[in-house]
């Protein structure tokens, strides 16, 4: 699959109305630095059917990330962690954590990013 289809038409409200859904397959979704260069997403699936279904969805797919996230795929890792039910994805930040332009230090706000790409997915279809 080349990345978790999208639904390009929905706006907004659309989106934050299908976000909730989200919650049937992830206990956790966040983000936060790995390092001052580094970004990493952390989605943790309640279970392995929930995993099974994430995975199906095409989010081991490096394109659907890169999309998500603006960054150009060869710079973006993928590691599935099966024995948990997550996944995990690591790229570089576009502005070196603490640099004064940085307006997320941790890097604790960056999920919202592939929530909203995660709610154009089958994955938040109610």
């Amino acid at each position: 699959m080349s990345g978790a289809p999208h639904r390009a038409e929905l706006g907004w409200d659309d989106i934050v109305a299908r976000a909730p859904n989200l919650t049937r397959h992830f206990r956790l979704i966040r983000s936060k630095d790995a390092g001052p260069f580094m970004l990493t997403t952390d989605l943790f699936c309640h279970d392995a059917e929930a995993y099974a279904r994430a995975v199906d969805a095409g989010l081991l797919d490096v394109a659907f990330w890169a999309a998500a996230y603006d960054q150009d795929p060869s710079v973006v890792e993928v590691h599935p962690v099966e024995a948990i039910s997550a996944i995990k994805v690591s790229f570089p930040r576009r502005v070196v954590s603490g640099d004064l332009p940085d307006t997320d230090i941790t890097g604790g706000q960056q999920y919202a990013r592939v929530v909203e790409a995660l709610a154009r997915t089958a994955l938040a279809d109610p």
